[in-house]
Parts: structure tokens; sequence; C-alpha cells
């Protein structure tokens, strides 16, 4: 796997990703707003050896909730991830090499900050997964009718 910069194209086949239900929540709604925010800086492609997009990820306020600050789910000092797989990938047993790769690439550049990512609470798939890596719950708090939960990950590094 290798990292990929985030251009039109790339921002382009994430926004037509349609997961089944009851993934569908992350679709995404192909807009001007939801573009600008894939070409804004904090998202990174992921492609495959063969220079396929696998999935993508963010670091910062773009990978946060929203309605979290209303919770006050986001104190400082930890990194933001946030990620997603292509919907044909998903649920197919490749998600820890893909979490492993995103972990290391931002580990490089973390200043051993402690990471952070926000799931929806219905996503046990995830939840389990991110809970093999070492990421703990911490808070959950609701936007609208679903259910977020926080996830924290102390830093290996000496």
């Amino acid at each position: 796997m290798q990292i990929t910069t985030m251009n039109k194209a790339v921002a382009d086949e994430i926004l037509n990703w349609r997961y089944e239900p009851p993934y569908d929540f992350y679709n995404n709604q192909k807009s001007d707003e939801a573009l600008k925010e894939l070409l804004g800086g904090s998202y990174q492609g992921v492609v495959d050896d063969e220079g396929k997009l696998i999935g993508f990820f963010c670091v910062g306020n773009s990978a946060q909730v929203p309605k979290g600050h209303d919770y006050h789910v986001y104190p400082d000092g930890y990194i933001d991830i946030g990620l997603g797989m292509k919907p044909a990938l998903t649920g197919k047993g490749r998600g820890s090499e893909f979490l492993a790769f995103i972990l290391e690439q931002i580990a490089i550049d973390s200043g051993n900050k402690p990471f952070r990512l926000t799931v929806a609470a219905f996503n046990e798939r995830a939840i389990h997964l991110y809970e093999k890596f070492g990421f703990r719950k911490q808070q959950k708090f609701a936007n609208g009718p679903i259910e977020f939960l926080t996830m924290v990950k102390e830093t290996e590094r000496a």
C-alpha cells in the first residue's frame, strides 16, 4: 500500500462509493461542499500496489463529528483520525492491514500524541478492529438518531 495525493479524480471516486445497509450511513452525497472537504488538505488516498484506490484517511478536525463538540468529546492533545475503505473491500479481512498502514503513516508525524477516532456506535465490525489495535472506548454522543463513540489509543513510541 502507499499514499496518493487527494486530487479531483480520487475524490470523485470516493464520493461515488456506495455501501450496503447498515453501512450506507457512510455514503457521501456528491456536492461541491463534499468535494471541497476532500480536497482541503487533510485527506489522503491509499492505493494498492497496482495503483488502485482502496481507501482514504484524514487527520485533524476533518476526522471529528462536529456535533461532538457540543458534548466536549474532543479535548486537545490527540491526533484525530478518520478513515474509509472502498465498499467492495470491506468485510473481507483486509481491515487490519489497512488500519496498520494508516496508523504507521500517521505515527511518523504524530509527535508522540495519542490517537483518537470517532465511529458510529452501531459499527461493531470497525469497533472490534480498533480494539484489536489497542483503541479503547471513550465517550458516546448523539448526532440526531445516530450514536457515535470516540476511541483513543496511546502511542507506543518511547
